[in-house]
Parts: C-alpha cells; structure tokens; sequence
C-alpha cells in the first residue's frame, strides 16, 4: 500500500533537459505524427516557432524524471511491479519545441486507497530556462494490492 502521507509532497526540482530536434522527430515517429511541425525546421518557423515542435504527449519524456523520484522514494512504498498507468492529462501554457532546456517539479496531489489498491496523482509542472510555465503534466497511477499469500 502507498504511503497517504506523500500527498502533498513536493519533489526537488530535475535537472534540466535540452529538448533536441532528433528527439522531437523521433517521438513525433513512434506517436505516427506526420505533421510538419514535428519533423521540418522551416515548416516549423515559417509557422512561428523557433524550431520543431514537440507532440503534445512528448511531456511525459520530462515528467519521466519526476516520476522516477516517486519511484525511488523509498517512503512512499511504491511498488513499481504493481503499477499501472491510470490516467494522462497535460495543461500547456505554450508548445515545447526543439531548444527548450526544461526543469520539472513534481507535487504528489493525491493518494486514495480503493478496494486495496493505492490512487497516486501526480502532477509535474515544467518550466523553461527563464522559469517561464510551459506544461503541467497529471498522471494516476495504480499501485495494485499485493495478491493474497504475498508481499
């Protein structure tokens, strides 16, 4: 069971991530986005942005690190063999597009027990070098309850 008592908890703040154009088209590949945004620089300035732009799911490549503190977090008695990924949402200020260097802080907004099984709501908001609010990515995770007869 996860610790109620991480709702509420602020993480420290990730070290900051460059947002790279081949990563931008790399993701934007492997989401099946043909859009020109994502892959060609000029299709992308021409449209007023300084260079790719990011798919709206490619947050969740910086809300990685947040998470992985939640994971790590050794009070929070997150079972990452019974994690599943319950719901996604994201709230952008402006698109991440390719040379964005951002910084993520994760603040676990709730934990609900259900049935044995823990709710983790966490919500990671991302900032630019000037500390500027880019996106505010929300994930739920369930942590299943161990099966009867085991840890």
């Amino acid at each position: 069971m996860v610790n109620p008592e991480i709702a509420g908890r602020v993480y420290p703040s990730t070290a900051p991530y460059l947002v790279g154009r081949e990563k931008v088209r790399e993701f934007a590949r492997a989401v099946c986005s043909a859009s020109p945004l994502h892959h060609d620089a000029e299709a992308a300035r021409a449209a007023g942005y300084a260079d790719v732009v990011a798919p709206p799911t490619f947050a969740v490549v910086v809300q990685e690190a947040t998470l992985a503190q939640l994971l790590a977090d050794d009070a929070a008695g997150v079972d990452f063999s019974r994690v599943v990924h319950g719901d996604q949402r994201f709230t952008y200020t402006r698109p991440i597009v390719a040379g964005d260097e951002l910084t993520a802080t994760l603040t676990i907004a709730a934990v609900k027990q259900l049935g044995g099984h823990s709710m983790v709501t966490a919500s990671s908001d991302v900032v630019d070098a000037a500390g500027e609010h880019v996106v505010t990515a929300t994930s739920t995770l369930v942590v299943r309850a161990a099966e009867e007869g085991t840890a």
